[in-house]
């Protein structure tokens, strides 16, 4: 998987008061945790431009002023609820021989004969989360369309490879091809339902 560098100062005041300040000087405080001791640091917000605002999965790799390097993970983000500004960002260090959890992408990949002839496409689940070794890690999950037709459907369970583990059910639908809504038998309301699961599953 791609890793993006990031490069920060170690924090050694965590108050409320240091870290406004911070967050008034254009930085993001952060923690890193999974080592012996959470490690408290800041970046500038631009930074994390790449990790944060992209559709794909990548790694960081932490450079801190002291020289030390660390290979972490984003676990959680926190933004202002009114600027969208970055407020905190909490992350998890990897190791070689400790698997980790991230929200994978899924890229289709060909095109859907049931779409051609007038179907509808779904795309259920963006994204899917992998477990793995950070070295295992995918940057994407390919999904092939070329073969699926009206009423098909591709599910969790034809995607499973011996790299990794998707930890979504066998039975979770991925992406298909509904008949046009025109065409399609029952109400909006049943189309929307569906639309509306899917949501909840990509969720779980």
């Amino acid at each position: 998987m791609k890793s993006i560098t990031i490069k920060g100062s170690q924090r050694e005041s965590v108050g409320k008061v240091a870290t406004k300040a911070l967050r008034n000087a254009g930085k993001v405080p952060c923690v890193i945790y999974g080592g012996e001791s959470p490690i408290h640091f800041s970046a500038e917000e631009l930074s994390f431009k790449e990790l944060v605002y992209t559709p794909n999965a990548y790694t960081a790799v932490i450079e801190l002023e002291n020289g030390q390097s660390i290979n972490a993970v984003l676990q959680d983000i926190q933004f202002h609820p009114v600027t969208d500004s970055i407020l905190h960002i909490d992350f998890f260090q990897l190791f070689d021989d400790k698997p980790v959890t991230m929200n994978i992408p899924v890229r289709l990949e060909g095109n859907s004969p049931g779409v051609r002839n007038g179907g509808r496409l779904l795309f259920r689940n963006r994204k899917l989360s992998v477990k793995a070794l950070p070295n295992l890690l995918p940057d994407e999950i390919v999904v092939d369309i070329s073969k699926l037709k009206i009423g098909g459907k591709i599910a969790v369970e034809s995607l499973r490879v011996d790299e990794y583990t998707i930890m979504q059910p066998d039975n979770i639908t991925v992406v298909q091809v509904k008949a046009s809504r025109n065409a399609a038998v029952g109400s909006d309301e049943d189309e929307e339902e569906g639309e509306e699961e899917g949501g909840e599953a990509a969720e779980a």
